[in-house]
């Protein structure tokens, strides 16, 4: 598995333990719906600034996303 898909599938487990939608989520950083999507099926490589995003919107540790 690649870094990036990791990091992906993170970000979705963290997203539905809080039990919030893709477009819950989008809409928390201000995203579009489909850039979650595309995050969390590894199809796309999150700046840190997007990685931050996420982190303060699931309330979890950058690290804890990042982790591999």
């Amino acid at each position: 598995m690649k870094e990036i898909d990791q990091v992906g599938q993170n970000i979705r487990k963290f997203r539905i333990k809080k039990g919030l939608t893709q477009l819950d989520l989008a809409a928390l950083c201000g995203f579009e719906e489909s850039s979650i999507g595309r995050l969390e099926n590894g199809k796309t490589n999150p700046t840190i600034k997007t990685l931050i995003k996420i982190s303060n919107a699931l309330e979890v540790k950058l690290v804890d996303l990042v982790k591999i």
